[in-house]
């Protein structure tokens, strides 16, 4: 592309983990200009998380570039302020009240800088709450996600930190809505986006079941669905596949192709009775789908343009032959080692976001940006 939609915004990034750095991610691909701030020495310590946080840093940090500074002391938070004046965005996500206590609140930098938007990403929005402490799996408990998502009886948070990342996606799309407004008013504007609202949001649909129906929902393993074919079967060579058949032509096209009268049984005649009568028909179809390998249903369902899909572990995406098509960013990791990883799931045309910026050094922008203030 010839120029990103945020080319010309300048963002100043005070966050780790993931929600903060997820949003100025989104920031940063679509062309903002995006300064991470870190503490002095070793910089953000989500460089060094191990196990299922190895990966946190070389996720969001893409297209940034990094001061350091000591908040600590009075020249740090001198210079800080400098900084934010220069900026179209401040994005921070610190435990309530800290940078407020620091002079870097709402109120203090937005008096030196009134076009500023200022960002927080927050455990909670404004209520009883929003002074607690909150992680993405403490949210997921809260909010009936991890309910919903694992074993009867047994909550399980979501396998990657859902909450956290669209938090952040949401907390860019709270300050691309500002920009706009300060397009037409002049004036910056203070806005938040809170994780205990996103995991709400995303189970709202399952409030609205329990509104409509007048039934509490039960967890998505109990397998209560409302379409008869919509699971996980085993193949004859012992692949496991998910195979969802959810409109009245699609089961046409699926008893047709599968030449199995049993399936034509009228307790299955419409989608209604196929979701009452799982109990018997998952079975059924489990052992007809049992009998074929996984490349044959594949072939099958692609054919008949039904949705399917192979179970695959994350690690299996490095070799997807449709993200390398396209989807996926080279990135370098801080040991030297090239890799790739998805990018924005968004297209312009026909371009996509791609890298600008290698992840940075801690502080490799200090002359850079902190020499000019």
């Amino acid at each position: 592309m010839s120029a990103l939609p945020l080319e010309g915004i300048r963002v100043v990034e005070f966050s780790h983990m993931v929600m903060g750095p997820a949003c100025g991610l989104v920031l940063a691909d679509l062309g903002a200009e995006v300064i991470k701030v870190e503490p002095e020495g070793k910089g953000d310590p989500t460089r060094y998380l191990t196990s299922s946080g190895a990966g946190f840093f070389a996720s969001f940090n893409r297209n940034k570039k990094s001061v350091t500074l000591d908040l600590g002391s009075a020249g740090g938070i001198a210079t800080a302020k400098k900084l934010v004046a220069t900026a179209d965005v401040f994005l921070e996500n610190f435990r309530p009240g800290a940078l407020e206590a620091k002079g870097l609140g709402y109120g203090a930098l937005s008096a030196a800088n009134p076009r500023l938007i200022y960002l927080s990403l927050k455990g909670f929005l404004a209520g009883p709450y929003e002074k607690r402490t909150a992680l993405d799996e403490v949210v997921q408990m809260m909010s009936g996600l991890a309910y919903m998502t694992g074993p009867v009886g047994r909550p399980l948070r979501a396998g990657a930190p859902v909450n956290d990342m669209m938090g952040g996606m949401f907390g860019a799309i709270a300050v691309m809505a500002a920009l706009r407004e300060r397009d037409r008013t002049g004036q910056g504007k203070y806005v938040q986006s809170g994780l205990f609202e996103n995991a709400a949001w995303l189970v709202s649909t399952h409030m609205m079941q329990h509104a409509v129906s007048g039934r509490a929902p039960e967890p998505m393993s109990a397998g209560k669905r409302a379409w008869g074919v919509y699971d996980v079967f085993t193949t004859a060579d012992g692949k496991q596949l998910f195979v969802g058949v959810v409109t009245e032509r699609q089961w046409e096209i699926f008893t047709k192709r599968l030449g199995d009268p049993a399936l034509l049984d009228p307790a299955y005649a419409t989608n209604n009775d196929r979701s009452r009568a799982r109990e018997t028909l998952i079975p059924l179809v489990a052992t007809i789908l049992g009998k074929r390998t996984c490349a044959e249903i594949e072939a099958m369902c692609e054919e008949a343009g039904l949705p399917f899909a192979r179970v695959q572990t994350p690690s299996d995406l490095f070799d997807d032959p449709h993200l390398n098509a396209g989807g996926m960013v080279g990135q370098v990791l801080p040991d030297g080692k090239a890799t790739r990883i998805p990018g924005l799931p968004l297209q312009f045309g026909d371009d996509r976001l791609g890298l600008r910026l290698p992840l940075p050094r801690p502080g490799e922008h200090n002359d850079e940006i902190l020499g000019g203030l």
